[in-house]
Formats: C-alpha cells, structure tokens, sequence
C-alpha cells in the first residue's frame, strides 16, 4: 500500500482576513496569501509542527462558509492551547488531546 498522508484541508470562510487573523494569531505558519483575478484568493496555513495545512480564501469552494464538519486539531498541550485560542465567533477550534483521537483501526 502506498504511503498516504493528508495534506491540506479546505475551508470555507466567510470573512478571509478575519479567519487569516484568527489562524495566526494561534502561531500558525502563513505558507501562502495569493491574491488572483476577479476576487480570487488564497491563504495556506499551517499549525506548528504540523504536516498538513488548511487553505481558504475567496474563490476556492462553493461550499457555505461555516459548514466544514470535523476538522479538528490534537495536542499534547489542550489545555494551554484552548486557553491561547483569541476570543469566540464562528472560527473555533476545537482541541483534543492525542489520546483522545482513534484512528479507524484502533
């Protein structure tokens, strides 16, 4: 089989720059902001230590903004990290420890 391994996940967003603050402002890497014709935008990020990336933007999904189901982030540190999360609104990210988080297998 393969070596397979995620490596970005689209999400819709219905206020780019807002969603860009929110990311960085966690320490997320800003890997790309590339704006394009028409409106076209988009805005890579990556958490720290992570191999996989989000990327959103203007132009990217049709999907509604808001309605990305289950993208989730683990950590050996929920606790530090849920209390270093800036502010409520429709950007929240959810924390679990890695323990919590079984793969299909096990």
């Amino acid at each position: 089989m393969p070596d397979m391994k995620l490596e970005i996940v689209v999400l819709p967003v219905s206020d780019v720059d807002r969603a860009k603050a929110f990311y960085t402002a966690l320490g997320w890497r800003e890997d790309a902001d590339f704006p394009g014709a028409g409106g076209f935008r988009v805005i890579q990020l990556t958490p720290p230590g992570s191999p996989a990336s989000v990327i959103f933007g203007s132009g990217i999904t049709d999907a509604t903004p808001g309605s990305a189901q289950g993208p989730a982030a683990s950590s050996t540190t929920p606790h530090r990290s849920a209390s270093q999360r800036p502010g409520a609104g429709p950007h929240q990210l959810r924390v679990a420890p890695r323990s919590a988080i079984r793969t299909a297998t096990g």
